[in-house]
């Protein structure tokens, strides 16, 4: 009882602190009153006296109750309900449908039997195929959720159970490690290519509007080519060291893959039918992008998959992991816009700009960069984060004479890919993965830390002196 009474305590007196100090200068009390309700449901989330999806919900209630947001009710309740129309929360909600389909027609079980029989001697080797996988996929497919969550996710998720590896006791033999690595991945991938992202090419645009300046698919590329390199590289053997698998090689379970291989015998009906619209998906997120969004994408290839019978409501109406993620994100998304919305974060980032004037202009521009990076703690979405805080952060270059404004600009939007590993609902494919059951809470959040550090180290200690050199004179 004492356990769960402080998980309580905690949140409630974060937010009630803040409550009681001063409103500082330069903010109105209405938006430092909602900060302090937004710091309550994160310390909540990241202690869950009570399921993180019940925690969004009850906050962003609260919020639209105290009209903290919108002063009229009718905009106060728009507001709230608006996660539920973002295309990011509905492609994570299909992407759990993705995977009951790999699951109920068996195709994930045979492609991840595939993967195991000629990778699976070594638990590094699978970490280093499934990064593989997301690279390739990266340059064409322009929303990670799309191609980590809808696309990577469903398929390695049936490479733990080979190894009886299943959400609780025995996570950590194998799943965890995979999970956690798939996750990764898709973070530093997101970074590497201008169009492995949506919000990259959002903060290109945003780069050109305010600077005047043009950033091309091929400077993006060469930019980070140090920095994604030497992660990519590595990122399947740090994690390996990081959040080390019970289970390091099996010489048996390769050859019992082979078997079980055999024993499935041909394709049925259902797995070329999945096999086909997996392939639909993939090749409408990469080349239908003119013509379809990626979650109108996947919400028209889950339909089909209702229409062939692959899945069926019924399956689809007791997915309650893909219901509660959902919910989750559809509360978290409107309680982290609405720190754009009453000006905190315009205020906070202003607040930053005045704090380091008179230092170096290296120092500013890397702290800059970093503090950039950092405040996605109070996002649950690389498009809001790059729209509310990018050209802030872009206007306060232009004050000051001396600053490398590309080099500047390219530090900030090469972290937007990269953040994404800072919290379970960071970006996209973050609650799919957490939702996954492998993870634990206390795990991804000490995990996206740790991760967090190492990125952006890498992106400031390489990329920086990397672009330096590159571009000053």
């Amino acid at each position: 009882m004492r356990n769960s009474l402080w998980k309580v305590i905690v949140p409630v007196l974060s937010g009630l602190i803040l409550l009681l100090l001063p409103v500082p200068q330069g903010l109105n009390a209405n938006a430092w009153h909602y900060f302090a309700l937004f710091v309550a449901v994160i310390m909540g989330l990241i202690l869950e006296p009570l399921p993180a999806a019940a925690l969004g919900f009850a906050g962003v209630t609260a919020a639209a109750s105290i009209r903290l947001v919108a002063a009229k009710p009718d905009d106060a309740i728009k507001w709230a309900l608006s996660g539920f129309s973002d295309t990011t929360v509905w492609l994570i909600f299909v992407a759990f449908m993705f995977t009951l389909g790999y699951e109920k027609t068996g195709l994930g079980k045979r492609i991840a039997l595939v993967l195991v029989r000629f990778l699976g001697k070594k638990t590094l080797g699978l970490g280093y195929a499934v990064t593989l996988a997301d690279l390739v996929l990266a340059p064409f497919m322009p929303s990670n959720t799309a191609r980590s969550g809808g696309t990577i996710y469903p398929i390695v998720r049936n490479i733990p159970v080979l190894y009886g590896s299943q959400p609780g006791e025995t996570a950590r033999d194998i799943g965890s490690y995979i999970m956690w690595t798939a996750f990764a991945a898709t973070c530093v991938t997101s970074s590497m290519f201008l169009t492995s992202l949506a919000p990259n090419v959002l903060a290109v645009s945003l780069v050109k509007k305010t600077l005047k300046l043009d950033i091309t698919w091929s400077e993006w590329f060469l930019g980070f080519l140090p920095v994604g390199l030497i992660l990519i590289l590595t990122l399947p053997l740090l994690a390996y060291k990081i959040y080390p698998p019970v289970l390091k090689a099996s010489e048996e379970v390769p050859e019992w893959a082979g078997r079980e291989l055999a024993k499935m015998g041909r394709l049925s009906r259902n797995e070329v039918l999945m096999a086909l619209l997996a392939i639909l998906a993939v090749v409408l997120w990469i080349f239908g992008t003119k013509l379809l969004n990626a979650a109108t994408v996947a919400l028209l290839v889950f339909s089909l998959m209702l229409f062939t019978g692959i899945v069926t409501w019924e399956d689809v109406v007791g997915h309650k992991q893909a219901w509660n993620v959902l919910v989750w994100f559809g509360t978290l998304v409107p309680l982290a816009d609405g720190l754009n919305k009453v000006g905190f974060v315009a205020w906070f980032a202003k607040a930053i700009a005045n704090a380091m004037s008179g230092l170096s202009v290296t120092v500013m521009v890397l702290l800059l960069t970093a503090i950039f990076f950092t405040v996605h703690y109070m996002f649950a979405s690389l498009t809001a984060h790059a729209t509310a805080l990018l050209p802030v952060f872009l206007a306060v270059s232009t004050g000051v004479p001396s600053i490398p404004v590309k080099i500047f600009s390219l530090l900030l939007c090469y972290t937007l890919g990269l953040m994404g590993i800072l919290t379970p609902y960071a970006t996209g494919p973050a609650p799919v993965y957490y939702g996954s059951g492998y993870i634990r809470r206390k795990e991804f959040w000490t995990l996206g830390l740790i991760f967090g550090v190492i990125y952006i180290t890498a992106l400031l200690a390489i990329g920086a002196p990397y672009l330096f050199t590159i571009y000053a004179r």
